[in-house]
C-alpha cells in the first residue's frame, strides 16, 4: 500500500460519518456535558454571576416561588465547607413526583398557573440542572406528617427513595455540593452570597432570611434598597409606588449618568430590557406631564437612581440566565402605570418637585457647556485623524465584519493597556476577531470633582470615550460586552487603574453597576525547571511552587511588556483571569473616592503613615 493511499484511508476513516456517530445522551448526561447552555458561566466562585451561585440560586427561586404563593414566610440557608443547604417552609414537593422533580428535565408545576402565578424558578430545569452539576445531592420533601427523601451523586440515583412518618412542618430541604469535576478550585463568597440575598429579601417584603445564623429581612422593599444604595446622596426623599404587579422606586443625586436596579419575578435582569426601557419612558413622560415641559432624556435622567421590579406570567428572556427581559406587551401597562405615579407623587409632594426642577435645570445649563466644549472636542478630532489614535480594535467592530455573530458580540472585549510596550504584547496575541486594544499615553488625568466637560477638554479620556462608544453618553451604545483594564503589578500600574476605575465610577458608573468592567489578572512569577513551568500570580504561590520544585528558576514579570508574547498569549485566551470590578453602595463608592482620590491630602498621608507596613 503506497503511502498516499493509506493516509486517504486514514483521512476518510477520520471523517466518517454515519449512524455510528449518532449519540443520545439523558437530559441529566447533557446538562453535565454542556453546563454552559444551562447555568452560563462555570468559573470559580471569584465572579458573583459564577455556575456556583447560579445553582444555589435555583434552589432558592423555588423557595421564593412558595412565599409568593403565601406558603412560608421564611427560608434558612447554610453554606459550610462548600455544603450548601436550603430549607424553607413552604407546600413541599409532592411526594410521589419528589424524583421525577429533580432529575427529569422539562417536569414541574410551573407550568400550572393555578399552581405557581408568578415563578421565578427556570420551569422544570433549574433543581435537575443543580442535580448534575453537583458531586452530592439530596432532596426532602415534607407534606402533612409524611416525608420522602432521595439522594443523588451527579445526577444518579443512589440507593431507594426514602419513605415515612414526620412531625417536620411542611417544607423543602434540598443539599448539594458543586462538583469540583465541573467547578475545579472553587469557592463561595460570602458577600455575593449576602447581596444575592438582600436582593430577595427587598423584592419580597414579610420574607424571612437566616443565612449562616444572620437574619435578613426588609419591610419596605425596594425604597430600603434605593435607600441603602444612594444614602446621604439623594437629592430629594425616595418615590416609591407599589402596584399590584409593579414597584418601583427612584430619587436624583448630584452625580452624572444613570443607575438602575431591574427585576422580573424576582430575577435580577442586570442587562435590563422591555421593562426598564418602558419605565424610563415613564418617568420621562410623568416629568414632563408634570412640569408641562418638553424635555429631553439626559436633562430629566442624568443623575437618576432607580429600581424597578415587574411581575409577569410568561415572561421570555434572551438567554438561559435571563438578565434581559424580551416581552414586548408589557411595555405600554408598564409606561401609563409609572407615568400616572410620577405624577401623582409630584403632585402630593412639592418640596420633591421643587429639587426635581432644580436638578432637571442644573442638567441643562451643565450640558449646553458640555455641547459646545464637545462640539470643539470632534472638531479637534478630525484634524488629528480620521480613526481614533492608539485603537487597535477587533472585528467584530469593523465594517467588513459580519455584526449578526451574537457570540462574538457577547465575548467581545476592549484591553485599556499602559503604554506601547504592553499594547504591542498584546496585540501580538490577541482573538482579532474579539479583542481590542487601546494603548494609554501614561497616566489619565484624576477626573474626580470634575465635571464632564473634563472628558472634552482632555485628548485621551475623549479618545477613550469614542472607542467605547460613549461619545453621546449613551450605556446603549457601549461597543464592548467587556472593558478590562490591563495595567502592569507596580506602583504606577495600580495608580493607573485607580485613574481609570475613577474615571468610569465618575461619569459612566453604569458600565460597572452592570458588570462590564475587569481587571486583567497576570502571572507575578514563573517558576520553572527542566521538567516543568508554572506561573504564580502571588508571593504565596510561588513560595508554595519552589518548595515542591528541584533547583527552580524564578523570574519576576514586573510589566506586561516584560513577558514574551508567545509566553502571554495564554493569559488572555481561553483561561483569562479576568477579576470584576463592583461596587457595594453608590454612597460608599463616592465616599471611597473623595478620600483616595479626592484634595484631602493631610488625611491621606496620615492614613499611610500610620497604616505603612
Amino acid at each position: 500500500m503506497t503511502l498516499i493511499r493509506a493516509m486517504f484511508i486514514i483521512l476518510c476513516m477520520a471523517n466518517r460519518y454515519d449512524e455510528s456517530n449518532i449519540k443520545s445522551l439523558s437530559s441529566l448526561e447533557h446538562i453535565r456535558l454542556r453546563p454552559g447552555m444551562y447555568i452560563g458561566r462555570l468559573g470559580n466562585g471569584s465572579h458573583v454571576d459564577d455556575g456556583i451561585y447560579i445553582l444555589l440560586k435555583e434552589v432558592i427561586d423555588n423557595s421564593i416561588d412558595e412565599f409568593i404563593m403565601g406558603a412560608g414566610s421564611r427560608i434558612t440557608i447554610t453554606v459550610l465547607d462548600n455544603v450548601v443547604t436550603v430549607r424553607d417552609y413552604g407546600r413541599g414537593i409532592p411526594l410521589g413526583k419528589i424524583v421525577e422533580c429533580v432529575s427529569v428535565i422539562n417536569t414541574g408545576a410551573k407550568y400550572d398557573s393555578e399552581a405557581f402565578q408568578f415563578s421565578v424558578g427556570l420551569n422544570g430545569v433549574g433543581t435537575k440542572a443543580v442535580n448534575a452539576l453537583s458531586s452530592s445531592f439530596t432532596v426532602t420533601s415534607y407534606r402533612d406528617g409524611e416525608m420522602a427523601s432521595a439522594t443523588f451523586e451527579k445526577g444518579i440515583q443512589k440507593g431507594r427513595t426514602k419513605k415515612g412518618q414526620t412531625s417536620e412542618p411542611n417544607g423543602t430541604l434540598i443539599s448539594f455540593t458543586p462538583d469540583p469535576e465541573i467547578f475545579p478550585d472553587y469557592s463561595f463568597n460570602d458577600d455575593f452570597i449576602q447581596e444575592r440575598l438582600w436582593n430577595y429579601a427587598y423584592l419580597n417584603t414579610g420574607l424571612t432570611i437566616e443565612y449562616n445564623r444572620k437574619t435578613i429581612r426588609s419591610q419596605h422593599g425596594l425604597l430600603d434598597l434605593l435607600g441603602k444604595d444612594v444614602g446621604n446622596e439623594m437629592l430629594y426623599p425616595i418615590i416609591h409606588y407599589k402596584g399590584r404587579q409593579m414597584e418601583f422606586a427612584l430619587t436624583h443625586t448630584s452625580s452624572y449618568g444613570e443607575s438602575y436596579f431591574s427585576y422580573v419575578n424576582g430575577q435580577h435582569t442586570s442587562d435590563g430590557g422591555t421593562h426598564l426601557a418602558a419605565f424610563k419612558e415613564g418617568v420621562l413622560k410623568g416629568v414632563n406631564e408634570f412640569f408641562k415641559k418638553n424635555w429631553n432624556a439626559p436633562e430629566i435622567r442624568d443623575g437618576i437612581a432607580g429600581a424597578i421590579s415587574v411581575k409577569i406570567q410568561n415572561p421570555i428572556f434572551e438567554s438561559q440566565t435571563k438578565n434581559k427581559l424580551g416581552n414586548t406587551e408589557v411595555r405600554t401597562w408598564i409606561v401609563n402605570e409609572v407615568k400616572e405615579a410620577v405624577v401623582d407623587a409630584l403632585m402630593k409632594n412639592q418640596e420633591t418637585a421643587a429639587s426635581l426642577l432644580n436638578k432637571i435645570t442644573t442638567n441643562e445649563r451643565i450640558h449646553k457647556e458640555e455641547s459646545a466644549v464637545r462640539n470643539g472636542a470632534r472638531e479637534m478630532a478630525k484634524k488629528v485623524s480620521i480613526n481614533i489614535p492608539k485603537l487597535r480594535d477587533c472585528k467584530y467592530h469593523l465594517n467588513s465584519y459580519p455584526k449578526s455573530k451574537e457570540n462574538e458580540a457577547l465575548s467581545s472585549m476592549i484591553f485599556l493597556t499602559e503604554g506601547d510596550s504592553a499594547s504591542g504584547t498584546i496585540t501580538k496575541t490577541r482573538n482579532v476577531e474579539t479583542q481590542a486594544v487601546f494603548s494609554l499615553r501614561g497616566k489619565p488625568y484624576n477626573v474626580f470633582g470634575k465635571t464632564r466637560k473634563a472628558i472634552y477638554e482632555n485628548e485621551e479620556l475623549y479618545n477613550i470615550m469614542v472607542a467605547l462608544g460613549l461619545e453621546n453618553n449613551d450605556f446603549d451604545n457601549l461597543r464592548y460586552s467587556k472593558v478590562v483594564i490591563a495595567t502592569d503589578a507596580d506602583t504606577d500600574g495600580f495608580h493607573i487603574r485607580n485613574l481609570l476605575m475613577t474615571f468610569f465610577l465618575t461619569f459612566f458608573d453604569e458600565i460597572v453597576t452592570s458588570g462590564r468592567l475587569y481587571i486583567l489578572e497576570t502571572p507575578l512569577f514563573r517558576v520553572r525547571n527542566k521538567q516543568v513551568v508554572t506561573y504564580c500570580y502571588s508571593e504565596k504561590e510561588r513560595d508554595a511552587t519552589m518548595a515542591q520544585m528541584k533547583n527552580p528558576e524564578v523570574t519576576r514579570f514586573k510589566g506586561l511588556g516584560e513577558i514574551d508574547p508567545k509566553e502571554f498569549g495564554q493569559f488572555i485566551g481561553d483561561d483569562i483571569k479576568l477579576v470584576p470590578v463592583t461596587i457595594d453602595s453608590a454612597s460608599e463608592v463616592r465616599r471611597k473616592m473623595q478620600f483616595y482620590m479626592g484634595s484631602n491630602t493631610p488625611e491621606r498621608r496620615e492614613y499611610i503613615m500610620e497604616n505603612l507596613v
